[in-house]
């Protein structure tokens, strides 16, 4: 999944951006809100991490903006959206709340319960219900980033498990290679790249194993579509 940190302290972005990579996030940053709204209008993020205290325009405007339609925003008016802000009077959490963030997490906070929320507005896009996701035979838990197909371990790189992760939120649909390249990888992938049919094909082996059948199919000029298979 592919999420935008909106926060103007360099240092606390650039630590959230290490986090959120880690836990195998595409992430890209913007220090104020016209970058923000750059951004927003070229790419479609799953989720937005939101500082209040921006240098230009604050964030309970950004947020207003975006819900108003106000800003264009690729991916749609709907885009989760969480607030981070060292305000946290009570005022201050309904104010966010009422602009249209979808939470509101306090500085300082703990980064496993960023991700905890992370994880759980993700869940709520997809329409999710848990942080394990199953189609067929295939097992993803999201939170341990573990994988599996029946009683087999599968070794995924960071990209591999977003790229199934992305599939599995959307069993049975043809998502394009270019639906996948925004939604897993930053701004620094380059479009014009084989990328994500190399990471297709990859994911595919490694989901196939030895006789089983594959449970990614090629819809040739489509894209790319997850089908249940058996363990």
């Amino acid at each position: 999944m592919r999420l935008l940190v909106v926060e103007d302290e360099e240092d606390l972005a650039g630590a959230l951006r290490v986090g959120l990579v880690r836990a195998g996030y595409a992430v890209d940053l913007a220090d104020d809100a016209s970058a923000a709204y750059e951004l927003l209008r070229v790419n479609a993020y799953d989720l937005m991490l939101l500082d209040v205290n921006l240098p230009d325009v604050d964030g309970f405007a950004v947020c207003r903006a975006i819900r108003s339609g106000a800003v264009v925003v690729a991916g749609g008016p709907d885009l989760r959206v969480l607030m981070l802000t060292a305000r946290g009077a009570l005022g201050d959490r309904v104010r966010g709340l009422d602009e249209g963030a979808d939470d509101y997490l306090v500085k300082p906070f703990a980064l496993a319960e960023l991700l905890a929320r992370v994880r759980a507005l993700l869940r709520r896009d997809s329409g999710g219900t848990g942080a394990v996701l199953t189609v067929g035979a295939l097992r993803l838990d999201v939170a341990r980033h573990e994988a599996r197909r029946g009683a087999r371990q599968l070794h995924l790189t960071r990209k591999e498990f977003g790229v199934l992760e992305y599939l599995m939120t959307r069993p049975g649909q043809v998502v394009p290679a270019e639906e996948l390249l925004e939604h897993v990888w930053d701004a620094n992938a380059d479009p014009f790249t084989e990328t994500v049919r190399v990471t297709v094909g990859t994911l595919r082996r490694k989901l196939t194993g030895d006789g089983d059948d594959p449970p990614i199919e090629t819809v040739i000029g489509r894209g790319y579509r997850l089908r249940e298979v058996a363990g």
